[in-house]
């Protein structure tokens, strides 16, 4: 048996003032969206922007509902929307802000495979942007560094 390890590569930002305009516009973005979040059952709110190649930005939520398995992540809120609208874009960045957490918020698992589906579905490496209101931000260029070892469409060539 051989070890391995897996690597991956993430920035930390101290500060809102260390980003560039455009992250902190998709930040402030993913910051506003937690202000509809439907969130009676946790009171967890948690809010997404995504910004498209065409400057487009769109924000999403969580959605919670009583049926547990039935409610939806903020990031696949605005990822759902992004993409059901603007099919023929790719997405540049993604922000997710949660509103009760001392720690940046990170996406589930499911948001990442759906992140990645999305990314490889456009070709294009997204940049993620995962923060709470008060701490320090954290920048990952691409999804496989937040979901190494994914399962994607390459996976069910050989069935």
């Amino acid at each position: 048996m051989e070890e391995k390890s897996i690597l991956i590569k993430y920035f930390v930002c101290c500060n809102r003032e260390e980003l560039s305009v455009a992250d902190r516009e998709v930040l402030v973005a993913a910051e506003k969206a937690i202000l509809a979040a439907y969130s009676p059952y946790s009171h967890f709110r948690v809010g997404a922007a995504v910004r498209l190649d065409n400057g487009c930005i769109v924000q999403g939520n969580n959605q919670e509902n009583a049926a547990y398995p039935q409610g939806l992540c903020a990031e696949r809120v605005a990822l759902f929307y992004a993409m059901s609208q603007y099919a023929d874009n790719q997405i540049v960045t993604m922000a997710v802000c949660g509103e009760n957490s001392d720690i940046p918020v990170s996406p589930c698992g499911g948001c990442r495979q759906v992140m990645l589906e999305y990314e490889q579905r456009t070709g294009n490496k997204m940049r993620i942007i995962i923060a709470s209101k008060s701490s320090q931000i954290l920048i990952i260029e691409g999804v496989e560094n937040l979901l190494p070892l994914h399962f994607c469409a390459k996976n069910l060539q050989n069935l």
